[in-house]
């Protein structure tokens, strides 16, 4: 495989299985802590590395004097953060985690930072869609990793504001009960069996995963990553046939049968399905679509307003760990750090043969073109479906 698979490029999904409970087409975060509670907030605040604090030990010292990490936007199903939260609280047990608005966007994660900068329960990190991040880098702190050199020049920005951390394919997540036939096209959800069942993650304008599913309507309709609005056009259609369900999906709505139909991450849309064990759906399956495949890397940062900003440097060292990266890999969501972890031999490799190869190719909206495409919703999105 490629070491860097970031660049826009066009694939044919032939395999990303994850063993028998999924096929392709597979048919197929509140805290009681206060900010500046001891005397290495200042430094802790200002370190660019592990080595500023004085080492990880000191590091760990100092997250554990803080004793709190506020999340944001982290459901416990998505790229596995349930059991990596988890797994940080049994690592760290004098350190507890506030998880906020699981369900929450990009956009909110920006809103809370700023909402309630100088506050304890302000967010400590960043986990951002690559068009709000690129509005907002004044809220990022620089901070470099241990193992900044196994993650790709390309996945991270210079200085250490931002790095990515994981990603998918976007696809469409469909109960089977419901629907017979797994789709083949993007344009099949135009049909009269997809009334009022088709449901993506939220508003475009806020969330990067709801823009996704523009993106990839955009390049089943004939437009490109310079070009998604074919994709707008592609919403208006649906939900003037009466196609379109506004509904916010979740795991519950899928279980409910509120929301049948489901464009999202790949790695979301199978953790809703038999994957998820007993709160899945047995019914659930995922399907990337045949054609050009629609990936997008997700960003950490961290808040430079953080309350715990000792904490929130050792959750990015945690994060960017052996053990975190295959934790994201075992969700089905390719993490960063992969191709590293490969040459290392530190990858899981029962759980890379489970999932299969990180694909080599795949077409990913570079900054411009995700701020570009972003401008377009804002114009456009609210009149093509209201």
């Amino acid at each position: 495989m490629q070491t860097s698979f970031s660049k826009p490029a066009k694939r044919i999904v032939a395999g990303l299985a994850f063993s028998a409970a999924v096929a392709i087409v597979l048919t197929g975060c509140s805290t009681g802590s206060s900010a500046g509670g001891n005397a290495s907030d200042s430094k802790a605040a200002t370190a660019t590395s592990a080595a500023d604090m004085g080492g990880m030990d000191a590091l760990v010292k100092a997250a554990n004097a803080e004793g709190a990490l506020n999340v944001i936007t982290l459901p416990p199903s998505w790229a596995n953060y349930g059991k990596i939260i988890a797994g940080f609280e049994k690592k760290y047990p004098d350190i507890k985690i506030t998880s906020a608005n699981p369900n929450g966007s990009s956009a909110d994660e920006v809103a809370a930072a700023k909402s309630l900068k100088g506050q304890s329960t302000a967010p400590d990190v960043f986990d951002l869609g690559t068009a709000v991040l690129n509005e907002n880098t004044d809220l990022l702190a620089k901070y470099k990793v241990s193992n900044w050199s196994d993650i790709p020049a390309d996945f991270k920005d210079a200085d250490g504001t931002w790095y990515y951390d994981y990603t998918g394919l976007m696809s469409v997540g469909y109960d089977s009960s419901v629907i017979k036939t797994a789709p083949t096209s993007i344009t099949d959800l135009l049909s009269s069996d997809y009334k009022n069942k088709v449901s993506i993650k939220g508003d475009p304008t806020q969330a990067n995963e709801a823009a996704s599913a523009v993106y990839l309507a955009a390049l089943g309709n004939g437009g490109s990553a310079d070009n998604i609005q074919p994709g707008i056009d592609f919403f208006k259609k649906l939900k003037g046939d009466g196609n379109f369900n506004s509904t916010l999906p979740t795991q519950a709505t899928v279980n409910s049968g509120e929301t049948p139909v489901v464009i999202q991450w790949s790695y979301n849309n199978l953790a809703w399905g038999p994957a998820g064990g007993s709160a899945g759906n047995p019914n659930w399956k995922t399907v990337v679509l045949p054609g050009t495949a629609l990936g997008s890397y997700y960003n950490q940062a961290i808040n430079k307003d953080a309350p715990h900003p000792a904490a929130a440097r050792l959750w990015e060292e945690y994060l960017y760990s052996p053990e975190v990266q295959n934790l994201y890999l075992a969700a089905g969501a390719y993490p960063a750090t992969l191709a590293a972890m490969e040459k290392a031999g530190t990858v899981d490799k029962d759980t890379l043969k489970t999932v299969g190869e990180a694909p080599s190719d795949f077409v990913q909206l570079t900054s411009d073109q995700a701020t570009a495409a972003a401008k377009l919703l804002t114009a456009g999105w609210a009149k093509a479906v209201n």
